[in-house]
């Protein structure tokens, strides 16, 4: 029983002490004067308490000192969804007048923050802070959320924070002298206006000579260059200052699309410097399939919880640019100049990236901002580029003006050798020339010859060979063309058809060569008593003659077939002494032609005319009529 009772005494006396050290932790506050230095960080007097649900800030008052619990990094922990409370108080221990201070939070990517001002347990201020509202809306213009207040001798001012923010909710709380305060905010905004500076300024000049040059490398470097300025000035609040501090939508998804586009540039980029395409095809491949992945995440920022999105964008971020260091080592490893000091700057990045992610993500602990080994490492990097890509610039333009030194000297040959095969090109053309035109001299004789032959053949063809007259296949052709003629300008066509009186009893009597000087002479008769070229004579078969009398009518046809048988009449035929009268009966039919068989009826109507005079007597011009 007394040891029960011991046991019992011991169990209450560790209560009592565990109580006691619970509330004088809570009871800490923190104490200032006039002569307190700043920046006085906050951390230790810091509690935090995170409410199951949420709740208004006077049920927050009321919770238990049991309920609150020391601020440690474990209360911000993680890449999630954060909503805590924050509380600390602040004495003044001057025994009169009033200090003034500032509330600084040190974290300009924070989305919401209410902060409640209570003097003497009453509610003096309440004031809404965070990027999720326009830049204008902040107590004080500043990258990082401040407060002023003023503190009186011996008064008690306790302040609530109510946090609620997507991502990483590391923060740093001090409290600044106004004089501190802008000296420290102009330090550090000399130095962060100097490394964004230097960063737009290799990102632009690099923009400039990839548009002079075409350079697909200074066209990545550029791209990534500014994608890293905008992100470093969108991390340090910026971007949201002074490039869109209406748009706060804007700042809440900056970070997790500009992450991805930066690690496309650095993929892309570095394809070029290390050169993949001529090395390791699979390897170029793992780049690009990267790029490709890494943009699609971006892509789903607006559509996935801002906090998974940005935890998968830096573990593939961290993954990637550990791929990347591999490559480059395995091409430093293989000779690669450029891989070398790729792999130096490249590497210092990744140090100060995984550095920056681990903080980020609260698994170490450093006393230093989450961003700055990154922002060291990068400026080492980015620098260590420009030197990379100005080597790979220069051996480039060694190595074009070698190739265009050896082009220049290979077209020097080749115009040589173009000169030289023009030269015996020439003398071929000229040796052809001549060849060309002693061929053509004798083809042109040998054409010439054929020509006369041709005409000789030609006259034969049309010629009759005894009389000297056409024959009767000259006759028809050109009966056809005259008929035509007659039909297109209708003028009359005359057709006399004439047969020699008694030819068989002459051939019978004297001798067929008789008959052939018979016709020979009536042929020669006929010919001279038709003075136009256009008119035609031709032996039409045995003793008889055809003439055609183009643009004649009946008429003229006649006189002229009158005064051919008056001619013939006239002009007798005396053979081995003997005389051979000769007459001739003529048939004679004239008409316009007016269809293509009108010209065979015309022939066939001096032919019935020619029998109407050998029936009638012979020796005489008939015309043909119905």
């Amino acid at each position: 029983m007394a040891r029960g009772i011991s046991i019992f005494q011991c169990l209450c006396i560790l209560w009592f002490t565990l109580l006691f050290a619970s509330n004088h932790a809570v009871a800490t506050n923190l104490s200032i004067g006039e002569d307190s230095a700043t920046p006085v960080n906050l951390t230790p007097w810091l509690f935090a308490t995170h409410p199951a649900q949420n709740h208004q800030f006077k049920d927050i008052q009321q919770l238990s000192p049991q309920q609150w619990h020391s601020f440690t990094n474990k209360d911000t922990r993680h890449l999630n969804a954060h909503n805590f409370w924050i509380r600390f108080t602040v004495t003044s221990s001057d025994s009169d007048g009033s200090l003034a201070r500032i509330l600084a939070i040190d974290n300009p990517l924070l989305d919401k923050i209410t902060l409640y001002h209570v003097m003497e347990q009453q509610l003096v201020n309440t004031v809404y802070m965070g990027d999720s509202l326009a830049f204008s809306k902040r107590p004080f213009l500043n990258n990082i959320f401040l407060y002023p207040f003023k503190i009186n001798a011996q008064e008690q001012h306790t302040f609530y924070l109510h946090i609620e923010t997507e991502g990483s909710a590391t923060f740093a709380l001090n409290l600044w002298s106004a004089n501190d305060l802008v000296q420290i905010t102009d330090s550090n905004a000399v130095v962060s206006g100097f490394q964004l500076g230097v960063l737009a300024a290799i990102g632009l000049v690099s923009l400039f000579i990839a548009g002079a040059s075409g350079s697909f490398s200074y066209r990545y470097y550029s791209g990534y260059v500014i994608s890293i300025t905008l992100l470093v000035a969108t991390l340090n609040g910026y971007a949201f200052r002074y490039i869109w501090p209406n748009w706060p939508i804007l700042q809440q998804i900056m970070v997790p699309i500009l992450l991805p586009i930066v690690m496309v540039f650095a993929l892309m980029f570095s394809e070029k410097i290390l050169q993949l395409k001529h090395y390791s095809r699979p390897i170029l491949l793992l780049c690009r399939y990267g790029a490709v992945y890494i943009l699609v995440i971006g892509l789903l920022t607006p559509f996935v919880r801002y906090s998974t999105v940005l935890y998968i964008e830096i573990i593939s971020v961290v993954i990637l640019s550990v791929i990347l260091m591999v490559l480059a080592m395995i091409q430093a490893i293989k000779g690669h100049r450029l891989a070398r000091l790729y792999s130096l700057g490249w590497g210092t990045m990744l140090l100060g990236a995984c550095t920056s992610s681990l903080l980020y993500l609260n698994i170490i602990e450093l006393t230093i901002k989450p961003q700055t080994p990154i922002m060291l490492g990068l400026t080492f990097e980015i620098i260590l580029m420009s030197l990379v890509l100005a080597i790979r610039y220069n051996d480039e333009r060694k190595t074009k003006l070698r190739i265009q030194q050896e082009t220049l000297a290979q077209a020097q040959k080749i115009q040589s050798a173009r000169e030289e095969t023009l030269r015996l090109e020439a003398q071929a053309n000229e040796k052809l020339e001549r060849m060309v035109q002693e061929r053509t001299l004798e083809l042109e004789i040998t054409l010439r010859e054929l020509n006369e032959v041709n005409q000789k053949l030609t006259e034969q063809s049309t010629i009759d060979s005894l009389t000297g007259v056409k024959n009767r296949s000259a006759f028809d052709k050109r009966l056809l063309a005259e008929s035509r003629i007659s039909r297109r300008q209708e003028t009359p066509l005359a057709l006399l058809m004439l047969d020699i009186d008694r030819f068989k009893s002459i051939n019978d009597q004297f001798g067929h060569l008789a008959g052939d000087q018979a016709l020979i002479k009536i042929a020669h008769t006929l010919q001279q008593h038709l003075k136009r070229p256009t008119d035609l004579v031709s032996r039409f078969g045995g003793e008889e003659f055809a003439i055609i009398l183009p643009n004649t009518s009946a008429e003229g046809a006649l006189q002229v077939a009158q005064s051919i048988r008056n001619a013939v009449l006239a002009n007798g035929l005396e053979w081995e002494g003997k005389p051979i009268p000769l007459t001739v009966s003529i048939g004679v039919s004239a008409a316009i032609v007016n269809n293509e068989q009108h010209s065979s009826e015309l022939l066939e109507q001096a032919d019935k005319a020619l029998y109407q005079a050998k029936n009638n007597g012979r020796n005489q011009v008939k015309l043909y009529a119905l």
